[in-house]
């Protein structure tokens, strides 16, 4: 992921914890040599044209089917996601990144009953349960603007939000998370019942991970209906963190226009629709953003474009972009980027973390400068772990290079403007 702490597949599956690792097979080992590598390097209009080719040449070619349906599925583009994640389905039944792909390609559609036998078929057995059971239009939007002031800012941002009709409720957001989340006792008071639970081990006992459909989830002027979220408890039925009444995760913030205003301590959220981005788009420019393209891999990972800069050199590259959560530093820095980079690094001072829902030793690094569009820090704190790749393939990473991520401790001078129709990030100072 990129190197925040929540993620589906660590204790919750979807709440507020950190996020799994692990290194395996390449990415999408088995064909065409110079076109995967142009993928992992982040290239992927050029990948897409090249996967495009092996397939005028070879259209059973199941590797560049879906090869060509994930680089799709990056941009959002889902009429060409779904066409060639539906030929590598057909040419490969059982092959897990085609159908996880085309599970997640349904599920940015609400599309929930297409996309549960790809999950089942992907071995993700509680997501095809959970999204069989929603019934009618997910996600139903009502409303059309919300501002909801930073109750708190570190050590991370919280806002108010109400559960099926009852009281405000303080919630965290991250975009390292999926779905919607919330503490146990907060689902029971709203009357959550689940739609599948999982067991799972935790710090050496076990948790539950419950899974259901809420109602009503209001954020100030705008509410949502019909909402997948997940919760956790421990055996005994209490909650397992207690940080915040619960966690927004990117699932949420895809289903609408959404404002990560650090700078203004808010966060603003719209419905999406074509004048509302056309404005959103023109007030970020006038504040001197420029449009960054925007991919969204593995269900909630928002990527983009910016550059690390060491003592050696500097490189632009795919970087990870984590809007919320928390963190004291400004950016995480690939151990090999570092090393390549020479960017300082403290090795004699080790900073005992999670990591990747892992323990972790990470160091103190201070690159010269990061940059996200006009977005600029220079000699700021971040950590670099260098033990951590800078790729780990599918299923557990994204399968591309990426040099590190952007953190929440970045973010406070800005004012972000995510658009996931256009797929573009924008980041401007305010005045």
């Amino acid at each position: 992921m990129n190197g925040g702490e929540w993620d589906r597949r660590s204790v919750f599956r979807g709440a507020a914890v950190l996020a799994a690792t692990a290194v395996t097979a390449p990415l999408l080992g088995g064909a065409d040599t110079d076109t995967d590598a142009l993928f992992k390097a982040g290239e992927f209009e050029r990948a897409a044209r090249a996967y495009e080719e092996i397939l005028k040449k070879d259209p059973k070619n199941m590797h560049a089917a879906r090869g060509r349906g994930y680089v799709a599925l990056l941009a959002n583009q889902f009429p060409g996601a779904e066409k060639y994640l539906k030929t590598a389905v057909a040419l490969a039944p059982a092959d897990r990144d085609a159908n996880y792909f085309l599970a997640d390609c349904y599920i940015r559609q609400d599309k929930f009953a297409l996309s549960a036998p790809h999950w089942k078929a992907a071995g993700e057995d509680s997501y095809a349960t959970w999204f069989a059971a929603v019934r009618g239009e997910g996600y139903q939007v009502h409303g059309d603007l919300a501002r909801l002031p930073f109750q708190q800012m570190d050590p991370k941002p919280l806002v108010e939000a109400s559960v099926n009709g009852g009281p405000a409720k303080r919630f965290t957001f991250y975009t390292g998370a999926p779905n919607l989340s919330m503490r146990a006792s907060v689902a029971k008071e709203a009357g959550l019942t689940p739609a599948v639970s999982q067991k799972i081990e935790y710090e050496g006992g076990a948790i539950w991970a419950h899974y259901g459909i809420l109602d009503s989830f209001k954020l100030g002027g705008i509410e949502l209906r019909n909402v997948p979220v997940g919760w956790s408890a421990t055996e005994s039925g209490e909650d397992v963190d207690t940080d915040a009444d619960g966690l927004i995760g990117t699932w949420v913030f895809y289903h609408l226009l959404t404002t990560f205003d650090y700078a203004g301590r808010q966060l603003i959220l719209r419905r999406r629709t074509q004048e509302a981005a056309r404005t959103a788009r023109a007030t970020a420019m006038r504040a001197g953003a420029e449009p960054l393209p925007l991919w969204l891999a593995r269900e909630q990972y928002l990527h983009s474009t910016g550059s690390f800069a060491g003592a050696v050199r500097s490189r632009t590259g795919v970087v990870g972009v984590n809007l919320g959560g928390g963190s004291e530093i400004v950016a995480g820095v690939r151990g090999e980027t570092a090393k390549q980079l020479g960017i300082r690094t403290d090795m004699e001072r080790m900073v005992g973390t999670f990591a990747q829902s892992h323990p972790a030793v990470v160091y103190p690094c201070y690159p010269k400068e990061i940059r996200l569009g006009n977005a600029v820090a220079r000699e700021v704190y971040c950590y670099s772990n260098p033990n951590q790749p800078v790729n780990v393939p599918t299923p557990f990473g994204t399968g591309f290079d990426t040099m590190g991520w952007f953190s929440h401790c970045f973010w406070k001078p800005y004012t972000i403007t995510v658009d996931f129709t256009d797929m573009k990030l924008y980041v401007a100072r305010k005045q």
